[in-house]
Order: C-alpha cells, then sequence, then structure tokens
C-alpha cells in the first residue's frame, strides 16, 4: 500500500510538472519569466547528449535542473548550462538562453524542472528508440498526403467524406494571363480569360498545393520527386515493407493511425508516389510535347472583379460598367465537394457565369505551344520525376514504367536552358523572362534552376542504369547512353557551384533550391560510375560542395541562440528546419562525424519545440501544436483544439512556422480560430541577440495568418525524408 501511495503521489508531481510547463505556453505566458524548451517528440535513447533550452527574463546562472521520469523519480540532476545567446521581443525585454544538456539510459516519458531565481518546467517527452518514435510520424504524414488528394481517388476518411473537383475532367485551356503591379489579371474586355484553340483536357487528381484548392505542377513535381527518392532509399519505412500498424508516438495527444475508418495503417508511400505521378502525366501531353503548369486560379480581375478599374456591381463596388464580380479560389473557403456547384450568396443560380464561373469550371494554363521549351526548374523536377517513376517501376510494371522513361527524356530534352541563372526575379506583376512557376510568379518566385536540372540528370542515369541491358530499354529514347546524363549533371553541378553557391545565392533543401538534395544524388551515381576521369566535377568535388553547404548551416547555427541553421524569419521555417536535417544526415552518411548526426537531430528539434514559442510546427507531433491551420478542410470539418486532444486534426501537416510576418483576414464560411482572437505566442516573437525589428521573427496560431499557419504539400516533403533519415541511417540504394 505504501509504495502505490508513493506512486500515486509521484505521478501527481509529474503531472504538476507538465501541467506548469503547458500553462507556460498559454495566454498567461506574459506572468512567467522563464520557460524550458524540448524536442516534444523525444530524444533518441542511446544517441546523447540530449539537449534543451531554458530561456529567461533572469539571470540563471548556476541554477539546477532535474530530468523526472513518470514516477517523479529524479533520473538526471544537472546545473544549468553555458549561456547560450539572447532572444530579444523588444527593447526593454529579452530572454537569456541557455543549454540544459543531459541524458538518461532507459526508454520512458520524462519532464524537466528547473529550480533558480525563476523556476521553470517543461512539457513531457520521450525518451525512446527511433522506432518508435518516428515511425508513427511517418504514418502522420502520409495521411497529411491522403486527405490533400483532389479528384476521384481521394481517400475517405476522418476529415474527407466526399470527392472535389470532378469538373476538372474537362477543364478547359487558356493563355496565361497578363498581370497588372498589383498581380490583378488584366486581361481587357471582351474575355477575362482568353481560351487557347486547344482542346479540353482531364485535370483530375493531384494535390491541393495548401490550404486552397491549387494545384500547381511547380509544387507537386518538387514534392513526388522527394517521395520517390524516399520510397527507393528507405523501403523499410517508405515503401512496401514499412511496418503495419507502428506503435502509436510515445506521449502523443492523439495519432493519425487511431483515426478510424480511411487511416493508413503503415507508411507505405508507393500508392501516393503513383497517385502524383499519375496527375503529372496528364499534364504532360505526350503526343503533342505540351505541358500543363497550373489548374485553377487564385488572382482577381481588373475590369471583372475587384481590380482596377473595379466592376460596378454591388459585390464589387467599383465603377467600371459591366454584368461581372467574377471571384477567384481566394475568395471562397468551402469544402472541395462544393466546388462543382458551388452558389454565392445573393447569386440567381450555382456556377454564375458572371460571379462564380471559374469557382465550378476551374481554369487550366499551359506552358506553351506544343513541342515549346520548357523552364528548366519544371523541365528538371519533371525529369527527375518521370525518371524514378521508372526506377520504382520497371520490375513490376513495365508499361507504366517505360511511358515514365519516355516522358522524362522528352522533357528533359526541352528544358530551356538559355535562362541566366539565377533567373530574374519580380515582386508583382508578369514576368516573361522569370522562371514559370505559378499565376503570380512571385507566390512561388523560384529563380535558381542548375540544382534542378541535376537533379533530372542524376535520375536519369539511375533510371538507365537500372534497366540492365539497353535491349531491354522501350522504344523511342532520346538517348540510351546513361553517361551522358551524368556528365551532364555534372556539369550542371558545377554550373550550381560557380553561379549560385560561389556568388552567395545559395540556400538549404527546400522548393526553391534541391541541391541539397541533388548533390548527394549525384555522389552516389558518380560512386556508382566508378569516378570516371573528365567529368565537371569529381565524386571527391561533390563530396566537399555538400560539406560546405551543410557546414554554413552549421556556422549559422553557432551563431544562434537555439543553434537553428537558418534564419527565424526567413519563411517556409519548418521546411528548412527538416531539409537542413536532412542534409545533415546525408552529410552523417558521408563522413560518420557524429558532429552531423548531434545538429540532424538539433535541428529536427527546434521545428518540434525546441524554440523560443515551445511549439511544434507540425500539426499532431508533439504536445503543443498548431491549432488554427489555414487549411479549409482542416477548418471546416476537422477539430480546432487538437492540442487538448480534439480530433481530427490534419495529423502531419507541416506549417510555414515563424515568418518575418502575420497576416490576418477573415473569409465568409470560415471558423474563427482562436475563437477568443488571443495570440498566446506573441510574448515569444523576436529576434536572436539584440533587438532588431527587422529581423524580427514572428509565430501566430491563428487561422487568419497564413504565412505562419498555412500547411502545404511542399513544405511537409521534406518531413517525411527527415524522419525516414532517422529511422534507417542510412538509405538502401
Amino acid at each position: 500500500m505504501l509504495s502505490s501511495r508513493l506512486s500515486f503521489l509521484a505521478r501527481i508531481i509529474f503531472a504538476t510538472i507538465v501541467f506548469g510547463a503547458m500553462i507556460g505556453n498559454s495566454a498567461s505566458a506574459q506572468t512567467q519569466a522563464a520557460y524550458v524548451r524540448v524536442n516534444q517528440i523525444g530524444y533518441e535513447v542511446n544517441n546523447p547528449p540530449f539537449r534543451a533550452y531554458l530561456m529567461s527574463t533572469a539571470r540563471e546562472t548556476g541554477a539546477k535542473f532535474n530530468v523526472i521520469d513518470s514516477e517523479g523519480r529524479t533520473v538526471y540532476s544537472h546545473y544549468v548550462g553555458a549561456l547560450l545567446g539572447t532572444w530579444s521581443h523588444s527593447a526593454k525585454m529579452s530572454y537569456q538562453v541557455y543549454a540544459l544538456d543531459f541524458t538518461v539510459a532507459e526508454n520512458g516519458i520524462y519532464a524537466i524542472s528547473v529550480s533558480g531565481p525563476v523556476p521553470a518546467s517543461s512539457p513531457r517527452f520521450a525518451v525512446d528508440e527511433p522506432d518508435a518514435l518516428y515511425a508513427g510520424l511517418l504514418l502522420n504524414t502520409l495521411f497529411f498526403y491522403q486527405s490533400e488528394r483532389d479528384g476521384p481517388d481521394f481517400v475517405r476518411n476522418a476529415l474527407r467524406t466526399a470527392p472535389g473537383h470532378l469538373k476538372d475532367q474537362n477543364a478547359r485551356v487558356y493563355e496565361t494571363p497578363p498581370l497588372d503591379s498589383n498581380d490583378f489579371i488584366d486581361n481587357a474586355p471582351p474575355a477575362p480569360l482568353v481560351p487557347e484553340k486547344l482542346p479540353n483536357i482531364n485535370a483530375t487528381g493531384g494535390w491541393w498545393d495548401a490550404g486552397d484548392y491549387m494545384k500547381y505542377v511547380e509544387t507537386i513535381s518538387y514534392t513526388a520527386a522527394l517521395m520517390e527518392i524516399g520510397i527507393r532509399d528507405f523501403p523499410n519505412h517508405m515503401g512496401s515493407n514499412a511496418p503495419v500498424n507502428p506503435r502509436v508516438p510515445p506521449g502523443s495527444i492523439s495519432y493519425a493511425g487511431n483515426s478510424g475508418a480511411g487511416a493508413p495503417a503503415s507508411s507505405d508511400f508507393t500508392e501516393e508516389a503513383r497517385f502524383a505521378i499519375h496527375w503529372l502525366a496528364k499534364m504532360w501531353d505526350s503526343k503533342t510535347q505540351t505541358l500543363y503548369y497550373q489548374v485553377d486560379n487564385s488572382q482577381d480581375w481588373d475590369y471583372y472583379g475587384e481590380g482596377n478599374p473595379t466592376s460596378a456591381m454591388p459585390d464589387c463596388g467599383g465603377t467600371y460598367a459591366t454584368l461581372y464580380c467574377l471571384i477567384t479560389e481566394y475568395d471562397v473557403w468551402t469544402l472541395p465537394q462544393a466546388a462543382d456547384n458551388y452558389k454565392e450568396p445573393g447569386d440567381p443560380r450555382p456556377c454564375d457565369p458572371y460571379t462564380t464561373r471559374f469557382i465550378c469550371d476551374r481554369p487550366v494554363f499551359p506552358a506553351g505551344p506544343a513541342g515549346s521549351l520548357i523552364s528548366p526548374n519544371l523541365a528538371g523536377r519533371l525529369a527527375a520525376d518521370f525518371a524514378l517513376c521508372y526506377q520504382l517501376n520497371h520490375a513490376t510494371d513495365a508499361a507504366l514504367a517505360n511511358e515514365c522513361l519516355k516522358n522524362a527524356e522528352d522533357i528533359f530534352a526541352l528544358a530551356d536552358t538559355r535562362y541566366p541563372d539565377p533567373a530574374p526575379s519580380v515582386g508583382s506583376g508578369s514576368c516573361s523572362n522569370c522562371l514559370l512557376t505559378i499565376v503570380p510568379f512571385d507566390g512561388y518566385p523560384e529563380d535558381v534552376w542548375d540544382d534542378d536540372m541535376e537533379l533530372g540528370a542524376t535520375e536519369l542515369y539511375f533510371a538507365l542504369k537500372s534497366a540492365g541491358e539497353p535491349g531491354e530499354l522501350p522504344p523511342g529514347l532520346v538517348d540510351t547512353n546513361p553517361d551522358d546524363y551524368l556528365k551532364q549533371a555534372a556539369q550542371f553541378a558545377e554550373n550550381y557551384i560557380t553561379k549560385i553557391y560561389d556568388a552567395g545565392f545559395t540556400d538549404t533543401l527546400n522548393l526553391y533550391d534541391v541541391s541539397g538534395l541533388a548533390h548527394f544524388e549525384l555522389y552516389r551515381a558518380i560512386e556508382m560510375a566508378g569516378d570516371p576521369q573528365g567529368l565537371a566535377v569529381s565524386q571527391k568535388g561533390i563530396r566537399a560542395q555538400l560539406l560546405k553547404q551543410v557546414g554554413d548551416a552549421i556556422s549559422q547555427a553557432h551563431s544562434d541562440a537555439w543553434g537553428y541553421g537558418n534564419q527565424w524569419n526567413s519563411g517556409d521555417t519548418t521546411s528548412h528546419g527538416a531539409g537542413i536535417s536532412v542534409m545533415a544526415s546525408e552529410a552523417y552518411y558521408l563522413t560518420e562525424s557524429n558532429t552531423y548526426d548531434t545538429f540532424a537531430q538539433r535541428w529536427l528539434a527546434n521545428i518540434l519545440g525546441a524554440n523560443p514559442w515551445g511549439s511544434s510546427f507540425i500539426v499532431g507531433d508533439g504536445s503543443t501544436f498548431p491549432n488554427c491551420i489555414q487549411h479549409q478542410v482542416a477548418n471546416l470539418a476537422g477539430a480546432l483544439n487538437g492540442t487538448s486532444g480534439g480530433i481530427p486534426i490534419l495529423w502531419g501537416a507541416a506549417s510555414e512556422g515563424p515568418a518575418g510576418f502575420s497576416s490576418s483576414g477573415l473569409l465568409q464560411g470560415m471558423n474563427k480560430c482562436p475563437t477568443d482572437g488571443v495570440d498566446a505566442f506573441r510574448i515569444f516573437n523576436g529576434n536572436d541577440g539584440k533587438y532588431n525589428a527587422s529581423q524580427l521573427a514572428e509565430y501566430k496560431d491563428n487561422v487568419q495568418s497564413f504565412s505562419t499557419t498555412e500547411p502545404a504539400i511542399d513544405l511537409t516533403a521534406t518531413s517525411f525524408l527527415m524522419w525516414s533519415w532517422r529511422l534507417a541511417r542510412h538509405p538502401s540504394f
């Protein structure tokens, strides 16, 4: 009886610690002065040291901290570590950030308690094997992509009950519209969009880009490439050998695997990658050599809408005489199944030709005339997509594989490499000499492309090598010699090094720069070829380049109190954090240096709670994560209190995370979230070092703030590779 009583009291103590940490992340945060930030997913047992952070408005040198298990026992105790730097909220208020380095030897659930000038406590966290920590999170990620499916082949699950945009099956093709300096479509009367002299196409399928229902080759091609590489390199985690019904992530509040009918049973992404490839194949008309790059429109109109001049119709409120007051994808907030028969309040009928015409009948835009050259960013990534499709399917589905390989070579051959690198960029309006991304260009202002071509050429090398004998290849290929593609890949890599990296335009792995993946792929391709002479860059050279780029992230981490390898306010924080974790894992594989492995784990932790805001930025992963994402399905069909146990939520969705600004604005039909409008994280906004308003990073968990809470397929793509690297430690390919 005595031991049971002690255990009961210990559990009360442990729960009190955890509850106190949760309160520290609530609206009452302004009454607190110190907070403990941890990797809320947990730490890999037998892979210390583990790092948490203490942030305090008071000096905490000499304070002690204890690591306490779920029975209330202290399993580790030490003094607070070195002062790592400051995090400045304003000119008058800053936090001192200290290291809390510790280790525990046994699997379990723990919390940290700091006793000192200002006491503080952490959320609970796990210490466990990688299979326990990450396998379920990888399944969460698959749930996100399945929930993003458009068209008839949707997955019925806890959030999705019906298909969306079935009218895309007979989508009309229009000329890419000109945009004015406000990004409004500037087609003068008589037509808001000008039809192309092309047949309608079947544009069903594909993933929605983000919280809206736009579909872009730009982002789907990027996501598909990373997903296919994950399936190929980590078949035991993302492929057909992925474990069925993996363990619930320890300490998780809820889990996609337990969400009921339609939940994925494993993290096998094979069918999801095929789903993407089938849509990309629809966007590439192989018979006419025509690429379509976008489905749907997000931009308002001059003359026909709320642009300049503004339509005089009552809902638009301008002076230009017209019967139109057209709305766009960004003007509506609804479930996807409503779009095919959408009726705006006040309209006489659904799909009104003067208002909701393009909501119901979504336009498609072509990249150019049949057989024309293709923007090299798209050409490189699409070539990689289809070449990877061949690698994954040639032994099991020869027809699909052969079609993919032919597509890969044809598209690669049409790449327009006359662009400078970096290419021009604009902040708004049309740009005839920019890379082709989306309408508007500044929505995804990509300006680097040699990395995409490097990736495409490398995957074509792997594809041709995987075929075995030349006689096993499909007829009609542009080139059957894999070494030709290896030479081109090396040249594109050299171009990237001299034009982008050496010139200071480089980035870490994300949508805008895939060099952190392309270099690793090229290293392995050159190794497979026996490191031949005569390439523009050698195996040693491309290895050194990748390590140099990881080294840059490490240098940035050393200058940041939180050890983050990127700028907190640069945007796409979650994607960048997972991307540099992937790059560090690649570097560890190449060198076996524990330094890289340590940073791979710390950068993972930075986006999962070990940050100034004490929040994970991936929905459902951790104990504090976004409740109020800007996503129509999640907002209308899901729970808005996921961190309190509300379900269903859009498990696995990586949000934007902290950014240089937060946004606002409600749409009709949007469920307000948080309902009280309180910004619980405002007190933690700031910048590293001395206060500098121009460097301020903000995080707001509010459905109105697309800049911090909107999830996207490209933002989430680096996370499934991050989880897979932590699980496998090395690729199987």
